[in-house]
């Protein structure tokens, strides 16, 4: 019998400025329902995350959302999810979404993305988890945070294994492909 996995997708409450966003969070979401995989995310019905959640779903996949009571109205919390949980706060709905999943995928997203994958790649870099994080990088949208890594080793302030921590795909096909090997 095989694991049920889960995969936690941060992206942004927005559609960002290409359209090539959306349909790689469509994308995302067909694909993670179509390997049975569960979608973990923030419970958004905006932007990406409406995208990958709804798509998810049409799919007839299982997802499970997780949003601060503060930001439901905000980022309009998706009631109609497989699991759907409300925390007091933005700490408890990153912990609680972490916990739930296998795998970390970020897709194009603002500070609140950025956020959410720095406190992960930190975990990882210090020994707190084992997890695979994946940058979809949808038309080279992460390739300024690749630069910035690369100068963060290069100015004495990581060691080189930092870059070994982000696996960076540019497709959803590549990240398919990716999560199949991580989970083997």
């Amino acid at each position: 019998m095989t694991i049920p996995r889960s995969v936690c997708v941060y992206c942004g409450s927005r559609a960002g400025a290409k359209p090539a966003y959306a349909a790689a969070a469509r994308d995302t979401g067909e694909m993670l329902a179509t390997r049975d995989w569960q979608l973990v995310y923030g419970a958004g019905d905006v932007g990406l995350m409406g995208e990958v959640a709804r798509a998810a779903q049409t799919a007839g996949g299982r997802t499970f959302g997780v949003i601060p009571e503060h930001l439901f109205p905000r980022e309009v919390g998706k009631r109609d999810l497989t699991t759907f949980v409300v925390t007091e706060t933005m700490h408890e709905r990153k912990k609680v979404m972490f916990m739930n999943a296998d795998a970390v995928v970020v897709l194009p997203g603002g500070a609140g993305s950025l956020d959410e994958l720095f406190e992960v790649l930190t975990w990882r870099q210090i020994g707190l988890h084992e997890k695979p994080i994946f940058l979809l990088n949808t038309e080279g949208y992460w390739a300024p945070l690749g630069s910035l890594i690369d100068h963060i080793i290069e100015q004495g302030f990581a060691d080189p294994s930092l870059r070994e921590l982000v696996v960076t795909v540019n497709s959803v096909a590549e990240l398919e492909t990716a999560l199949v090997s991580a989970f083997a």
